[in-house]
């Protein structure tokens, strides 16, 4: 017999049950008569909170809650990638075949096809002895992604005693049957279940050592990520997080993408699910979403369903971890997020911290973070989990308690600009706002896969931008032709910086996402222009003359001109400007 409470008092998404109802914490449960999802979240004596996912209007004092013995988990099995969810893992497909366009409330669909068969190639066979995460089956989940079935990370040693044969099977089907240490048998299938809000365990954590390269100069070159890492991308309004964040989903080169739309406008996710159902992966030349999952939860959604999306995202990205696979999760808002917090905390009553955000918010954050890593898994292979994070600073104030908490949290901070974004400068991360703790820790990496130079150049060319900083403000009070040669040089060297390698066009096919060695090349052709061009000032010429030749507005266009599969023509770019110099000081000499 199933334990059931009754409802005494509802507020909004959440409500009061009286009296002992044994029911346990996170436990999931069914409310009212629709049988609506939710979660215990509070236990008293005499007194049982819990948070429904779904709209609570209707809902009267008097109607049955029962319980379901099982903490909110989710299916993880094949069927998960090219496909998109919602907050609680119910496929956006299957409810719309049964209510249309809108969610109905109670809606009840299976989170994975569990009538679709599957060719299965079984890679265990009687008499092996299995443990934690041993893989246990392969399917071709995707064109892209071969899905490895794995023994539950709660089951310790056991013994195979049944293995079938390779063939056809759902996702339910028994393919394996272990006896365990005490003699029980258990029947694993392709799929299992796990706990959206414990993290799956792993054997341990190895320090960052590779970037999770993005193809977008900024971020590579200036900001790097490490697999494994965790970054924040914050913006006011209209700053371009949810593009920077496309931009990192289609071309970065993690094996998998996690989509997690948290509170974001139905617009924008729309417009995610069209882009990605049409674009190629440069990589496979398969499908984009042949390696992606989608979780929708959008701000008309109800707010339950939108805190525990970004837990369901996560538990799914660990999942293809544990296989060996790199996943980037791309979390778009983790404010909307706080802010489904801070209505839950309202209602419960709790006493409010800093802007009305419960007390809580911090170590929410952290725990989240904290689930992004490099890993060795149970079963030896190695994955990674990076986590990117979009926040929604309101009026684009950075000093507020999410981006600030957050700060506390991820090593990579890539600050989106106001006033870069209207002077339609995208990525328009600011160079001066955002940093990356990666760098030392990837700097081996550069130094054996680009160019020993690598790190050095990069360094160099944020010199030239910090300096341009403060030039520029000596320039607001006075105007530029009062400055020396040698710092207007600096300002103009700069502006090749800004326009020509800092600025990316999304729309562009060479521009849009640029291979490790292009950037390097172009750092190198920015600098020698720098050095030529020093060089000349140093002789006494004004920096007028030098503008008189079209050289600068050229390697600006490098971008476009130098296609990603033919890099010899740098060595053309640095022809040119000796000739340049050749040709200034023949002229001036």
């Amino acid at each position: 017999m199933s334990k059931t409470g009754i409802i005494y008092g509802i507020n909004g998404p959440v409500i009061y049950l009286k009296g002992d109802c044994g029911f346990k914490i996170s436990e999931m449960v069914y409310v009212g008569p629709e049988k609506l999802v939710g979660e215990v979240i509070g236990l008293k004596k005499g007194m049982t909170t819990v948070q429904v996912f779904e709209e609570t209007t209707g809902l009267k004092p008097g109607e049955t809650v029962v319980g379901t013995d099982d903490a909110i988990s989710v299916l993880l099995g094949p069927g998960i990638i090219h496909n998109i969810f919602d907050g609680i893992q119910r496929p956006l497909g299957e409810i719309a075949k049964q209510s249309g366009k809108y969610i109905s409330r109670g809606v009840s669909v299976e989170s994975l096809d569990t009538e679709k068969k599957w060719d299965v190639h079984i890679t265990i066979k009687e008499g092996d002895i299995v443990g934690p995460g041993t893989i246990i089956a392969e399917t071709q989940e995707t064109v892209s992604i071969v899905h490895k079935s794995m023994v539950p990370p709660n089951i310790s040693e056991a013994t195979v005693i049944k293995a079938a044969k390779d063939g056809s099977y759902n996702i339910l089907e028994p393919i394996v049957t272990l006896e365990l240490p005490d003699g029980s048998t258990k029947e694993l299938a392709l799929a299992q279940k796990w706990p959206i809000r414990i993290p799956r365990p792993t054997h341990h954590r190895f320090p960052a050592s590779t970037p999770l390269v993005t193809g977008q100069r900024i971020l590579d070159t200036l900001f790097p990520i490490a697999k494994g890492g965790t970054a924040a991308v914050p913006g006011g309004f209209g700053t371009g997080k949810t593009m920077t964040q496309h931009q990192i989903a289609k071309w970065s080169d993690a094996d998998i993408i996690i989509y997690i739309g948290c509170g974001e406008r139905g617009n924008e996710m729309t417009q995610v699910l069209e882009d990605f159902s049409k674009l190629i992966d440069p990589k496979s030349g398969n499908l984009m979403m042949d390696r992606t999952t989608l979780i929708a939860n959008t701000s008309n959604m109800p707010v339950a369903a939108r805190e525990a999306s970004i837990y369901t995202g996560v538990t799914l990205a660990e999942y293809y971890r544990d296989m060996g696979y790199d996943v980037a999760i791309m979390a778009d808002s983790t404010s909307r997020w706080a802010e489904a917090l801070r209505e839950l905390s309202g209602r419960l009553e709790e006493m409010p911290a800093e802007e009305g955000f419960p007390a809580y918010l911090a170590s929410k954050l952290s725990a989240f973070y904290e689930r992004a890593g490099m890993m060795q898994n149970l079963n030896g292979t190695e994955g990674s989990v990076s986590i990117i994070g979009a926040v929604s600073p309101q009026g684009g104030d950075f000093s507020e308690p999410v981006t600030q908490n957050t700060k506390r949290f991820v090593r990579c901070f890539w600050g989106l600009d106001k006033s870069l974004a209207y002077a339609r400068h995208f990525p328009a991360i600011h160079w001066l706002t955002s940093y990356s703790e990666y760098l030392e820790d990837l700097t081996p990496w550069y130094r054996a896969n680009v160019s020993p130079k690598f790190v050095s150049d990069r360094n160099q060319i944020m010199a030239i931008l910090n300096q341009e900083s403060s030039l520029m403000e000596i320039v607001k009070l006075i105007g530029s032709d009062v400055l020396p040669d040698d710092q207007k040089l600096t300002l103009e060297i700069a502006r090749v910086i800004r326009l020509g390698f800092l600025q990316q066009n999304a729309f562009h096919k060479e521009d849009t996402c640029v291979p490790m060695k292009k950037q390097f090349g172009m750092m190198e052709i920015i600098l020698y222009l720098y050095e030529k061009a020093r060089a000349l000032v140093n002789r006494g010429m004004p920096v007028s003359v030098l503008k008189e030749d079209n050289i600068f507005e050229r390697i600006i266009s490098i971008k476009y001109d130098v296609p990603n599969n033919n890099l010899e023509l740098f060595k053309q770019y640095k022809e040119d400007i000796d000739t340049f110099y050749n040709k200034v000081l023949e002229k001036n000499g």
